[in-house]
């Protein structure tokens, strides 16, 4: 296997998107679509992102953590988390 050379696999903008972007930020180029729907979702109230509960249905219009700069390595660092979630009891 080669070396990556790129870190562009950790950042994607989709301008043409209809719902773009679909947060409110300072400066949309640095928006990134990559987790359109946030893999840490599934962790309530341990994703460290900042949500609320909105008639018992979580509401993460507040945060930006998977559309930031640095959101890809927050949340591949919670991902032994997801997985753990995700697993099945045998």
């Amino acid at each position: 296997m080669s070396e990556t050379k790129t870190t562009n696999y950790k950042f994607y903008n989709h301008r043409k998107c209809e719902y773009f972007p679909c947060h409110k930020v300072k400066d949309d180029k640095e928006f990134n679509c990559m987790f359109c729907f946030c893999p840490l979702y599934m962790l309530k109230d341990k994703c460290g992102g900042n949500f609320k509960y909105v008639n018992g249905i979580k509401d993460c219009s507040g945060c930006l953590i998977p559309h930031s700069k640095n959101g890809y390595e927050y949340i591949m660092s919670k991902m032994n988390e997801v997985l753990e979630a995700a697993k099945i009891d045998e």
